[in-house]
């Protein structure tokens, strides 16, 4: 792992962020772990996230020129983002996000911020489970004659879904763009290799990896 990566780790398991125990997710599966990033809740646990993302965009080779958050959750990351990359990589990278309601006053429209139109743009997202939300990005982008060339999440649970494929890998094949994430799966079981955790809970998250696990 990177030394941001890391840092994300440790700041994820400090906040409660990624919790052990015994879940279950929304697709009834019996889970050893859940990441909840509902609590990324305060001003400073936001601004730092945006660090995150922003150093993980650095150190990719990510091409792109307008950032693109979706409602409702992408909103926050998206300009916590752009605020990052501005104060810590001198990027003073345009955003924007889509309303759910489309607005008919005003500047009316479905784009808050900076417009797509000609514009490559990068995703911004905390996890990817079904898809839903990147498939209506995808199509407001599309709309706008703008390219989308990625997306940056949070958090990969590397997980097969109702095939053999993550429904990240799933969905990087089928818009045919690169999906990045702060941390996955794979990087949490590492660390808890290194760190010799409590043996039952090392075991529990082995089996489940490699019930569930689809490590690209």
């Amino acid at each position: 792992m990177q030394p941001y990566q890391q840092d994300f780790l440790s700041f994820i398991i400090a906040h409660n962020i990624l919790q052990f125990g015994d879940f279950t997710l929304k697709s009834g599966r019996k889970s050893p772990y859940f990441f909840d990033a509902g609590l990324f809740n305060t001003g400073k646990m936001l601004a730092q996230l945006g660090r995150y993302y922003a150093a993980t965009i650095e150190s990719s080779p990510l091409d792109f020129d307008v950032l693109f958050g979706p409602a409702y959750k992408g909103i926050p990351l998206v300009a916590t983002t752009a605020i990052a990359l501005a104060e810590h990589y001198q990027r003073d990278i345009p955003y924007s996000f889509n309303r759910k309601e489309l607005k008919d006053h005003g500047e009316g429209g479905i784009i808050v911020g900076a417009p797509l139109k000609n514009r490559r743009v990068l995703l911004i997202d905390d996890v990817i489970t079904a898809g839903t939300a990147i498939g209506e990005a995808v199509q407001i982008i599309q709309a706008k004659q703008a390219q989308l060339v990625g997306a940056v999440i949070a958090f990969n649970r590397q997980e097969r879904g109702q095939g053999k494929r993550s429904a990240v890998e799933a969905i990087a094949q089928q818009y045919n763009i690169p999906i990045i994430s702060i941390l996955c799966l794979q990087d949490v079981l590492s660390h808890l290799q290194k760190q010799a955790v409590d043996h039952d809970l090392l075991v529990t998250m082995q089996q489940y990896c490699d019930r569930y696990g689809a490590f690209e």
